[in-house]
This record gives structure tokens, sequence and C-alpha cells, in this order.
């Protein structure tokens, strides 16, 4: 078990034993986007940054060396880095693109990297498009499908565009805002749900690009 998954579940745990978790989600992110563009207006990457919550964050600096205490370098935090990114492959990194309507295939996270600031962890990565996409509308969306981990866009400034073209436009839903139900139902619900179920999309965090 790696150790991304380690600290989900002492996370789950610790959350339990307080009995401040009555249903999921056990752990939070809070996330700002960056899409990337070409000079010749293609939709090459994702860049996400993703701040987890202090519970989590603790975990998963518990008993790292670092030359200062409770502070850590982006040397020092570098195989931690590494153990995300491997273990969220698993998830597909919980992005999913489309272009023109179509899924859009994402590759294996580049310039990656965990930086800890006031008491968070945040995981900087992007995710490249493995085929550069020209599209008039260009989706993406974030979220959990088993809703373990609750995704929620920065209040100011989530998402960017990089280099797209001046006459693209940007939009964004969060949960709720698109008119998808988000009644969050009881922990017992969460134990039954059957191994493949996506009920976590309609907690989805929607990116909605149009170029002409």
């Amino acid at each position: 078990m790696t150790r991304l998954i380690r600290c989900f579940a002492l996370a789950a745990l610790a959350l339990l034993a307080a009995g401040k978790a009555q249903a999921h989600p056990h752990v939070w992110v809070t996330m700002k986007s960056e899409l990337i563009f070409s000079d010749d207006g293609r939709a090459t990457g994702i860049r996400h940054a993703w701040t987890f919550d202090d519970m989590f964050s603790t975990f998963a600096t518990q008993g790292l060396e670092s030359k200062e205490k409770g502070r850590f370098t982006r040397e020092e935090l570098a195989p931690l880095a590494q153990v995300n990114v491997e273990s969220l492959r698993d998830f597909d990194y919980f992005s999913v693109a489309r272009a023109n309507g179509k899924k859009a295939d994402l590759g294996a996270p580049v310039d990656y990297w965990l930086e800890f600031k006031d008491g968070l962890l945040t995981l900087h990565f992007t995710l490249p498009f493995k085929t550069p996409a020209k599209a008039q509308t260009l989706d993406v969306e974030v979220y959990d499908a088993s809703y373990f981990v609750d995704f929620a866009l920065a209040e100011k400034e989530p998402v960017t565009l990089v280099g797209a073209p001046q006459a693209c436009k940007l939009a964004v839903a969060r949960p709720g805002e698109s008119g998808a139900a988000t009644a969050k139902p009881g922990e017992a619900f969460f134990n039954n749900l059957a191994p493949g179920s996506n009920f976590g999309a309609q907690f989805s965090n929607k990116i909605s690009v149009t170029c002409p």
C-alpha cells in the first residue's frame, strides 16, 4: 500500500475516532488549475495545484526528515511527491478531459512537486494531452468517483488560461451550480457502494473553454 493511500486511511480513521466523519468525504482538496495552450492555439496540458486539508497534510508529513522542524523544502518532499503522482495514476488523476465532446487522453504527470506552506501540503503537477487538441470546445472535470476525496475550486482565480487564443472564453461550475444533485447520503451508503460506481461525478468541478 502506498504512502498516499496509507495517509488517506489514517486521516479517515482519525476523523472517525474524533466523531467528525459521519459520511464521505474524508480528505478535502482546494484546487487551482491552468489550461495550457501552444502558440498555434492547441491545448497541450492541464496544470493542477491541489492543496490538502490540514489533517491530511499533518499525516502525510509525519516522520519526514527535514533540516528545520515544521518546514520542508521541495527537495525534502520530492520522494513523497513521486509516491503521490504514482498513486494517483490508479485514479486517472481524478481528471477527465473532452475535446469537441470526445475524450482527450492525458499522459503521465510532468513537472510535479510538493510545497509545504502554513501547515498545508500543495501538490503541483501538469497532465499533458497525449495529442494536443485544437478544439472549439474543451471540457475538464475533476472529481473522485467514490467521493472519498472532496475537490473544491478555490474561491479566487480557480482556473486560468495560459497562452490561449484571445477569443477563447472560460467558464467554471462548482458542484450544484450546474443543476446536479448534491445530496450527501450517510456512511452506510458508501460502505455498500458497488465497485466502479461513479457516484462522485455529481460533485465534479467543471471547467469549459470555447474557442472560435
